[in-house]
């Protein structure tokens, strides 16, 4: 049987939607979340990249979606090594070395599994519903291949307690066989990811793939009126997706292009590509270029 593949976009709530794509009588989060799920039944959450997600809102988030959705998580930046400011941690956590910016600095491996242990347990509405489809451990750039990030990587996949784990990397440094291999062993899925000048990674290390279609920015200064033709970007992505089919038991696809609004749309049109079954777009939709972002 192939692969099922399931579409979405990356944070449901992001301004730029909640501006032009949700409808204007759409205007609490609880409304918006029904509004996305009636119309996709899988989901990144963002929000939790900026802060540890709160096990109330977690509840809510489970309450309001039907019972097939899936969301995908992304990892607090603490998790991530990216650069968090104090006031961003819970009141009880903001004890930790910063920076001159007032940004976490080196926290110790203790400090970094008690954030882990906190964003674990929060999740655990969407967990015991079987709507948590994984965490996203997203690297940024000057986290590079060597001995200590190998080791941080194995570490923190130890830290999410059995959840399933999606990374991605933002160093061409990672694109190597050392790397895949170790995935594999690990049984973690590396990002298939469209971003700036890095090499597209079209390796399969788990038995689901996982993919972010991040649009690009470059030379763009009005992005509300510049339109981008990316069909020969869809059509190489559409090749290696459909070349990984009855390889993994399934496949999801988000786009973040929120830029104006286009993430529905785009992720509209894949779905309609690949022979999904596609929403009717609104008249209020954006209807930019599949890539565009």
């Amino acid at each position: 049987m192939p692969a099922p593949i399931r579409v979405g976009v990356c944070s449901w709530a992001d301004e730029t939607l909640t501006k032009v794509w949700y409808p204007k009588g759409i205007k609490s989060g609880e409304e918006r979340l029904r509004y996305y799920a009636d119309r996709f039944d899988v989901v990144e959450a963002n929000s939790t990249y900026y802060r540890l997600p709160d096990p109330h809102l977690v509840e809510n988030w489970t309450a309001r979606t039907p019972e097939d959705f899936t969301m995908h998580v992304k990892a607090f930046g603490v998790m991530t090594r990216h650069p968090v400011k104090v006031d961003q941690l819970p009141t009880d956590l903001r004890d930790v070395p910063t920076d001159a910016r007032g940004r976490v600095d080196r926290p110790s491996r203790e400090y970094r599994a008690e954030v882990f242990r906190r964003f674990h347990d929060a999740l655990e509405p969407l967990r015991s519903t079987g709507k948590l489809g994984g965490i996203l451990m997203q690297f940024p750039p000057y986290v590079v291949y060597k001995p200590a990030s190998l080791e941080y990587l194995e570490w923190s996949q130890e830290q999410l307690g059995g959840d399933e784990m999606m990374v991605e990397f933002r160093h061409a440094s990672w694109h190597r066989e050392e790397t895949w291999e170790l995935l594999r062993r690990r049984r973690a899925a590396v990002a298939w990811t469209e971003w700036r000048e890095l090499p597209r990674v079209t390796e399969v290390t788990a038995d689901f793939l996982y993919l972010r279609w991040l649009g690009e920015r470059r030379e763009i200064e009005r992005y509300d009126r510049v339109q981008i033709d990316r069909t020969d970007s869809f059509r190489a992505w559409e090749a290696d997706l459909m070349g990984a089919l009855g390889r993994v038991r399934e496949i999801y696809g988000y786009f973040n292009n929120h830029w104006a609004g286009h993430s529905p749309a785009s992720a509209n049109e894949m779905k309609r590509r690949l022979g999904l079954v596609a929403i009717e777009p609104r008249d209020h939709w954006p209807q930019g270029e599949l890539f565009g972002g």
